[in-house]
């Protein structure tokens, strides 16, 4: 099965409690478990990790390179913010998803930009939690 690694930004781990009226009931666990079970049907490994601290996620992101087929990223905040994440996606090899729950484009001027978008083969935006199972899906299409 190959290895795709799921990354979370800054906050996503206050799912279910965090302005649900924008954001859903739903916690980070609920969208790890039904994304765990979507990567099983297509034959994927998901391995699933979240992080408030930037370089964190910028080392898990190096570490990915000699262990995930791809990467799918909901970095939060550091979407609009981080150089240091877009570097480091730039030196990973597979596809990269991003996602986000909310559409960003509809939200603060500041979150219509997004540096993670430059390196991304795909961006969901807007389509809740299951975002992250049409990035799984996408995935499994792009790997084979």
């Amino acid at each position: 099965m190959k290895h795709v690694l799921l990354l979370n930004g800054p906050n996503l781990n206050m799912l279910g409690r965090r302005q649900p009226e924008i954001y859903g009931a739903e916690t980070l666990d609920d969208i790890i478990a039904a994304s765990t079970a979507h990567a099983q049907t297509l034959g994927l490994q998901l391995e699933a990790r979240q992080s408030n601290i930037e370089g964190e996620l910028v080392t898990w992101i190096q570490q990915a390179r000699e262990t995930a087929a791809a990467i799918i990223i909901n970095p939060g905040a550091y979407s609009h913010t981080s150089v240091a994440i877009l570097d480091a996606l730039n030196m990973f090899e597979g596809p990269v998803m991003e996602v986000h729950i909310t559409n960003i484009h509809k939200r603060e001027a500041f979150r219509h930009h997004s540096f993670v978008s430059a390196r991304a083969d795909g961006v969901i935006a807007g389509c809740g939690t299951q975002g992250y199972e049409l990035a799984l899906s996408r995935l499994a299409r792009l790997l084979g």
